[in-house]
């Protein structure tokens, strides 16, 4: 009789939204897959992996231990590999090139406990659970620049650097191009400790920004960054500031739940 030897290694492949990609495998040396390289992490452990053909969202959860050179606690907190894209698959160590899909989706929460880590892996089904029907509302449902709104954002994002900063409020090297032309836009960081990370903006005045929330790391003077412009969603603005009233995705003019209240002398 003869013994069969498993040479089965468990691999994950994790794509963040800012570029960085890295692989991992719970085998004990490193293992290099369609040309990637696969570092050997031992303590990284998936929960029980369940696959079905039913509409229901699957949800796994994966543990490891933090590590310097991979995942450090720091890129964790400050949400770096949030949305992250995940793919979980076997693979024959010993040099199989089969490879045997087991679940792919985002990373979802993420909590920490001590030397070590969990994160929720969100499989495809997930999107089933959010709503098949948008809500009428007064205010345009969809994103500046996207493919419904049909702004053209390629003259709308600027590249500067901070002057000072106190708290949420940042001074800058540039002045806005219009009146609060990046409230309600975005601040995408290229440089310092906050590179990579992203912010929402909730007022723009000439050479000052307010953000929703203070940066995760004070920027220092110099940082670069850059700004993408925004929209409050109103009619008067998507008419007036960027004559789109056509692609506005919102009902301005539908009467609201207090019609029936609207009397003299209410």
């Amino acid at each position: 009789m003869t013994d069969t030897l498993t040479t089965l290694a468990l691999c994950w492949r994790i794509a963040r939204r800012d570029g960085v990609t890295l692989g991992l495998t719970d085998h004990d040396r490193d293992l290099v897959i369609d040309g990637e390289r696969y570092r050997a992490a031992p303590g990284m452990t998936p929960s029980a992996i369940k696959r079905g053909d039913a509409l229901t969202a699957e949800t796994m959860d994966v543990s490891g231990a933090l590590s310097d050179a991979a995942i450090r606690a720091g890129d964790l907190i400050d949400g770096r590999w949030d949305g992250a894209e995940i793919s979980l698959f076997a693979v024959d160590w010993a040099g199989g090139d089969a490879r045997v899909a087991l679940g792919a989706g985002v990373i979802g929460a993420v909590a920490l406990a001590g030397t070590g880590f969990t994160a929720e892996l969100k499989g495809i089904a997930a999107a089933l659970e959010q709503p098949v029907a948008e809500e009428t509302a007064p205010h345009c449902r969809a994103e500046l620049g996207d493919r419904r709104c049909r702004v053209a954002m390629a003259g709308r994002r600027r590249q500067v650097r901070v002057v000072a900063a106190e708290d949420a409020v940042l001074t800058l090297d540039t002045a806005e191009p219009a009146a609060n032309a990046y409230g309600h836009g975005l601040i995408r960081w290229l440089g310092g400790a906050n590179a990579g990370l992203e912010g929402m903006i909730a007022a723009s005045d000439g050479v000052t920004v307010t953000l929703r929330m203070p940066p995760r790391h004070p920027p220092a003077p110099g940082t670069l960054a850059e700004l993408v412009e925004g929209c409050d969603k109103t009619i008067a603005t998507c008419a007036g500031r960027f004559a789109n009233a056509r692609n506005f995705r919102g009902e301005p003019f539908l009467p609201g739940m207090d019609l029936l209240t609207r009397y003299p002398g209410a």
